[in-house]
C-alpha cells in the first residue's frame, strides 16, 4: 500500500490521474445529464402550477404544469435506465459517471417528487406568523416532503458506500425501495390526481391528495429500510416464462392502454407495498431470515438505472 502511494505521487502517476480526470465518457454522461435536466424541468413546471389558479388543464388540452412535471420524472427514469447500459455497451465505465449519476438521481428522484407533493397539496408558508399560511397541516406536509428528500439522499449514499463490485450480478432482489420506485409512486399519484380534477371529481381528488401525503412518508421510510424488493427486470422480463404469465402481461398492457393513469399509479403503489406485505405474509424465524440475508447478493440499485455498479471502476 505504501509503495502504491509512492507510485501515485510520482510525476507519471500524477499525469495519469490528471489524464483520467480530464477525460469523460461522453455518451453515458449525456444520458445522466438528461436525467438531471428532467428533474430540474420538473421542479420548474411544478413551481408554475399556482399560475393556473387550481385549473386541472390548460386551454387546448395542454398538460397542467404539475402533470408535465410528473411526466418529466418518468422521462428522467428512461435516461437513468439508459446511461448505465450505454456505458457498458461502449465500455466507458468510470467512477466519475457513478458520482454524476447519484447527483442526478438526487435531483430527479429526491428533490423533484418532494416539491411535487408540496405544490399538489398547495400549502402556504409554514412557520410564519400568519394564520392564513401557518397551520399544522402545512407544517406536516413540509416536514414529510423534507423527510422524503433526506431519505432519498441516505438511500443513494448507502448504496455508494456499500457497493464493492463493478460487475452486474444476476440478482433478483435488492435492499430498500429504489429511489425511482419511490419517485414513480409520487409522480403517478400526481397524474392520477390531475386526471380526477379534469373529470370533475374534486372530492375524490382531495381524498387522493391527502392519502398521497401519507404514501410519500411511507415510501420515504421504505427507501432507507432493509426490506427486500424484487428486481423487476431480472425477475419478470428476462428469461422464459409460462403461458399464464404471458397472458397476465397482456392483460396488464391492455389496462395500461385503457386506463393509463390508474394503471401506472396502481402498479407503483403495489410495488412499494410488495416488500412490507410480503414480509408480513411470509413471516419466518430469525434463523431462516439470517441465512437468507447471508445468501443474498449485494444490493446494486439496478432499479435506479443500473448505473453506479456499471460505472464504478
Amino acid at each position: 500500500m505504501g509503495m502504491m502511494n509512492v507510485m501515485n505521487d510520482t510525476p507519471t502517476g500524477q499525469r495519469k490521474k490528471r489524464r483520467r480526470l480530464n477525460t469523460v465518457a461522453v455518451a453515458p454522461a449525456l444520458m445522466t445529464l438528461g436525467n438531471l435536466l428532467c428533474g430540474f424541468a420538473a421542479i420548474f413546471y411544478a413551481s408554475r402550477s399556482d399560475l393556473l389558479d387550481g385549473q386541472p388543464l390548460r386551454v387546448l388540452g395542454h398538460l397542467h404544469p404539475l402533470s408535465m412535471a410528473a411526466v418529466l420524472v418518468f422521462i428522467g427514469m428512461v435516461f437513468d435506465a439508459l446511461d448505465g447500459r450505454v456505458a457498458r455497451l461502449t465500455r466507458q465505465t468510470s467512477s466519475f459517471g457513478a458520482q454524476l449519476d447519484s447527483m442526478a438521481d438526487m435531483v430527479t428522484f429526491g428533490v423533484a417528487p418532494a416539491f411535487l407533493v408540496i405544490q399538489l397539496v398547495g400549502i402556504g408558508a409554514p412557520f410564519f406568523a400568519s394564520d392564513k399560511w401557518d397551520s399544522y397541516f402545512d407544517r406536516a406536509v413540509l416536514l414529510i416532503a423534507g423527510v422524503y428528500a433526506a431519505c432519498c439522499a441516505l438511500r443513494l449514499a448507502r448504496f455508494n458506500v456499500e457497493v464493492t463490485d463493478a460487475t452486474e450480478p444476476s440478482h433478483m432482489t435488492f435492499k430498500g425501495l429504489p429511489s425511482p420506485g419511490a419517485a414513480g409512486t409520487v409522480a403517478s399519484l400526481v397524474l392520477l390526481y390531475q386526471t380526477m380534477l379534469a373529470q370533475e371529481k374534486a372530492a375524490t381528488a382531495r381524498w387522493v391528495g391527502l392519502v398521497m401525503v401519507a404514501i410519500t412518508l411511507a415510501v420515504a421510510l421504505a427507501m432507507v429500510s432493509t426490506l427486500r424488493y424484487s428486481h423487476v427486470m431480472n425477475r419478470y422480463f428476462r428469461g422464459r416464462g409460462t403461458f399464464n404469465y404471458l397472458a397476465m402481461l397482456v392483460i396488464a398492457l391492455v389496462l395500461l392502454l385503457t386506463i393509463p393513469q390508474w394503471s401506472i399509479a396502481g402498479g407503483f403503489v403495489v410495488y412499494a407495498l410488495s416488500a412490507p406485505v410480503g414480509r408480513l405474509w411470509h413471516r419466518k424465524s430469525p434463523e431462516i431470515e439470517a441465512e437468507e440475508a447471508e445468501a443474498e447478493p449485494i444490493d446494486d440499485e439496478a432499479e435506479e438505472g443500473e448505473t453506479r455498479n456499471s460505472k464504478a471502476e
